[in-house]
């Protein structure tokens, strides 16, 4: 009876961590989406909230950080429960680096009002790839509440389209620069955020790979896209 007690404590304490890690998806995922917004609609009340907001996401690492240590020493967890604290540790270094991407596009945003000129970047064209990378952090953060392995090749898949958008901006860019000398300044600000948005790719995907390792115990880190594939397929 006191084993059976003693394992349903355990049980909720992982439970509670797992949910905290999902509160912070979440709350990073609203980052995101309110920074972009903030540079396209030209809203600075928006941007500072999305700024105020960052230490919250640092709070929650910082808890759930010290939530995992303290189950480790205390029930010295083994196979399925350790590849989750140890996935959940990884996750929300991952989460805590695209808070910081889009509070730094949130202040980069506010400098860009604060700036007295006659006009601005047009920075909704790349809100596309923006959306894209939001999308696959919230398939992640799905497949991690789910433990579904088999969305990592999907969020590969868009990762590389988020790459490839990457590449035709800087390409755009240069042809801007080069045909027009005062572009200069607004192609540099454009880059900025696109840069801070194919990170946000990265680490979205960083996170799909976290849960197939959690889900199988594999480690498909560097891995070619046949053999995620592969691995994806299997049971």
């Amino acid at each position: 009876m006191q084993s059976e007690h003693i394992f349903k404590q355990y049980d909720a304490e992982l439970e509670a961590v797992r949910a905290k890690v999902l509160e912070m998806g979440s709350l990073v995922e609203q980052q995101i989406v309110d920074a972009l917004e903030s540079l396209v609609t030209s809203n600075p009340r928006l941007s500072e909230s999305v700024i105020k907001r960052d230490h919250l996401v640092n709070a929650l690492e910082v808890q759930i950080d010290e939530d995992c240590s303290h189950i480790i020493a205390r029930r010295q967890p083994t196979a399925g429960d350790l590849r989750m604290i140890l996935m959940m540790i990884k996750t929300i270094t991952d989460l805590e680096r695209i808070g910081d991407e889009a509070a730094k596009v949130a202040r980069f945003a506010q400098k860009t009002f604060e700036t007295d000129r006659m006009w601005t970047p047009r920075f909704a064209e790349i809100k596309a790839m923006a959306n894209l990378a939001r999308e696959m952090l919230h398939m992640s953060l799905d497949a991690f509440a789910r433990s579904d392995a088999t969305k990592v090749l999907a969020i590969a898949q868009m990762d590389e389209q988020v790459d490839d958008q990457y590449q035709m901006t800087i390409r755009h860019l240069i042809t801007f620069m080069l045909e027009d000398p005062r572009a200069i300044s607004m192609s540099l600000e454009v880059l900025f955020v696109s840069k801070a948005i194919e990170r946000i790719g990265d680490h979205a995907k960083n996170i799909s790979e976290y849960v197939v390792y959690m889900v199988k115990g594999k480690d498909v880190r560097h891995i070619s896209m046949e053999e995620m594939e592969q691995e994806a397929s299997r049971p």
